[in-house]
């Protein structure tokens, strides 16, 4: 304790503490033994979590005691403040639903699961996530043919099929058996009222079924009824069942899809809404997808049941929960969809979910992250042809830096095909995920085939919304892989699609291993500063030797020109461009996930950095305006591997290195993010890179 203060316990005046969610100036603040930065730092209180704060504390230089979980301290309110959880004012009471205080997750259908019987895969979500307690299992589609079928036709895993009532009583069964719900839902289309009504009605007559959720979207492929369709389907529905039964709709929250599905119409046939917040689809935050969602959905008078992200990191996942119940009081959640979770995300999930209470704050241990494995059109292991002997196949450069393929879609008969297969040096589960380019990807209904998977005994068809993304990578689902079976996780594409005058394209296909123990494989052991000799980067300087850095993180620079911003990490340099062509090293271990040249930026590469060993952080590395890249996406490095040379954008710069921290994904959705003079998006975005390693420096 020397050179430190003595404790200051929290004063007798106090008085009665406050909830309320904390909204920090960055990733985290410090957390001090007393009301001062020179009192020693005792924890950290990360932003949008739930914490209890006492006003009458409040010192003279704004420090406030408070108090979360286990730990108990001083915070500055320079750097905090606190979004208070209010009791709402007495409403009339909204009607019950089945999901208040529970979890759901969604089920699409067995071919996405590694697991290959309904024994399972209940007993994977009992232990893994006890407090998740339904199962929203689907249970039809429509076909322009048939009109509806059993959710069971589109399944070759037929262990897990819905292709009937006696299906669904086998699942409610085991389910029950384990404490658990079955939910059904479906996509109706309105086009074929009497099969598609007569599933429906079918599946919610079994007994245990205890509700049904109605997925409505304003896209190919879902509702074609109309306005006018709507209300002579649900009729018939709601005459076949008993007036109690509970049907919910699921809609895409945002503002302009409001109307598309005429709301008005479905009003007095539903009793609950489950908006898709997808943020990372959406590319926004939790916060900025569930404000919108409330904004848009939150007078149409029947309760919101959110469904949120599964795919997401596991830092907004908790953040979602946090704001879902806390801030905007939902009595339930559920969460998109069952094969695509990690096991941090099921970490995230399993807390209870109790309306009106704070969650309790849950700090996991981290996970690692497993193999990581990348086949891009051109390298080895993938391969494309054409039935027809002629070129089909047009290309371009994608923003990421490799050649994509592309062609018209066709809607009877295929003419190419494209096969990824992965070299792969461990079984396992793996998340297999598609990339899809900004460009050349307007299909509704790409067919990817994933073959040789353990436990299945054909090929596992995956159907992916092209238009919907935009350079982003969406994950197909997680399967078990077996290193020995030849041309495991081997996935194919064509060009048949069913549809004409579209477009598909053929990009990347990435295999993540996932790992379900903290068995320290990868763990990232530490930071150290990405520029300098090998001896002074061990030395206790964080900038090591001569380098310094220009232009320090958050601070306003080019102030006065059409340039002027603030800075989102460092710019490191030697005196006299001594720096020019100094070798660049990974600050931490990691997985590459973009190796490119950007408009402005230069060469840029970004290190997805491995989570920290101490507390699990994720971090995204930036080494911007950089040349001779000796790393390629998918490439796994080890803090202090050299990963490519300073260089100065090709002329635009002088000699430097740019390099920043996000503890968010902006990075790997948008690598030439840029907040201008937007402090607050900074903040939002982005640590301070010297602060950050000066407190996690590798144990020598």
């Amino acid at each position: 304790m020397s050179g430190f203060p003595p404790p200051v316990p929290k004063p007798p005046t106090a008085g009665r503490g406050q909830s309320a969610i904390a909204k920090t100036r960055g990733l985290y603040v410090n957390l001090r033994q007393g009301p001062g930065t020179n009192y020693r730092a005792i924890g950290s209180i990360r932003n949008n979590t739930v914490l209890v704060h006492y006003p009458g504390s409040r010192t003279a230089s704004g420090w406030v005691w408070i108090e979360q979980g286990q730990q108990s301290g001083w915070v500055s309110t320079d750097v905090i403040s606190f979004e208070n959880i209010v009791t709402p004012a007495p409403t009339p009471p909204q009607q019950a639903t089945p999901y208040d205080g529970k979890i759901g997750i969604w089920h699409w259908k067995g071919d996405v699961l590694p697991e290959n019987s309904i024994e399972d895969v209940v007993r994977h979500i009992r232990r893994t996530a006890p407090h998740v307690t339904q199962l929203w299992v689907k249970i039809s589609d429509a076909t322009p043919r048939d009109g509806a079928r059993w959710q069971g036709y589109w399944d070759t895993k037929r262990s897990l099929a819905i292709d009937g009532p006696q299906s669904i009583d086998r699942w409610v069964q085991v389910l029950q058996a384990n404490g658990m719900e079955f939910h059904a839902w479906c996509v109706p289309k309105g086009s074929h009222v009497e099969t598609e009504t007569d599933i429906i009605i079918q599946a919610c007559q079994r007994p245990g079924v205890r509700s049904l959720i109605l997925d409505i979207e304003p896209y190919a492929g879902f509702w074609q009824g109309g306005q006018a369709g709507i209300r002579p389907f649900m009729t018939r529905i709601r005459r076949a069942l008993p007036g109690s039964f509970h049907i919910g709709m699921a809609v895409d929250p945002r503002r302009h899809h409001f109307a598309t599905i005429f709301p008005a119409e479905w009003f007095p046939f539903v009793n609950s809404i489950h908006p898709m917040v997808y943020w990372a689809t959406f590319r926004r935050t939790p916060e900025d997808a569930l404000r919108e969602t409330y904004e848009v959905w939150g007078s149409y008078g029947r309760p919101i049941i959110p469904i949120l992200d599964g795919d997401a990191q596991p830092a907004d996942m908790r953040d979602a929960i946090t704001l879902s119940t806390q801030r905007h009081g939902a009595r339930g959640l559920s969460w998109w969809r069952l094969g695509t979770i990690t096991p941090a995300g099921w970490q995230a999930i399993n807390q209870p979910i109790t309306p009106g209470q704070p969650p309790p704050v849950v700090v996991p241990p981290p996970l690692p992250s497993g193999q990581e494995i990348v086949v891009r059109p051109g390298d080895p292991g993938y391969s494309s042809g054409s039935y027809t002997g002629r070129q089909e196949f047009q290309s371009f450069q994608g923003t990421w830096g490799w050649q994509v393929f592309y062609k018209s879609t066709e809607p009877q008969t295929s003419k190419v095909w494209a096969r990824w297969i992965p070299q792969l040096t461990e079984s396992g589960q793996y998340e297999i995920a598609a990339f899809v380019p900004a460009r050349h990807a307007s299909t509704r209904n790409a067919r990817f085939k994933i073959n040789n998977v353990k436990g299945s005994s054909g090929e596992i068809i995956i159907n992916l919304d092209q238009a919907r993304e935009n350079n982003n990578w969406v994950t197909l689902g997680i399967f078990e892989l077996d290193r020995a079976t030849p041309g495991a996780g081997t996935v194919l594409l064509n060009d048949l699609t069913g549809e004409s005058g579209l477009e598909i394209a053929f990009d990347a296909i990435r295999w993540r291993q996932v790992l379900s123990k903290p068995d320290g494989k990868f763990l990232a052991d530490g930071y150290d500063a990405p520029i300098g000799t090998e001896t002074e980067r061990r030395s206790a300087q964080v900038w090591p030797g001569q380098w310094i850095d220009a232009s320090p993180f958050a601070r306003l620079y080019f102030v006065g020109t059409p340039q002027e911003a603030y800075h989102t990490g460092a710019d490191l340099n030697l005196p006299r461009d001594a720096d020019a062509h100094a070798p660049v090293y990974a600050a931490a271990s990691g997985v590459v996930i973009f190796a490119s040249r950007l408009p402005v930026w230069g060469n840029v590469i970004i290190i997805k950095h491995d989570p920290l060993a101490t507390d699990g952080t994720v971090l995204y590395g930036r080494y911007a305006h950089v040349e001779r890249m000796t790393v390629k996406v998918g490439d796994r490095v080890r803090r202090g591997q050299q990963i490519c040379q300073v260089g100065n954008a090709f002329g635009r710069y002088a000699y430097h290195l740019h390099f920043d921290l996000s503890h968010t994904t902006i990075l790997e959705t948008q690598p030439q993010h840029w907040p201008g003079k937007n402090l607050q998006l900074l903040l939002a975005n982005y640590i301070d890179p010297r602060a950050f390693i000066l407190q996690n420096r590798p144990k020598r």
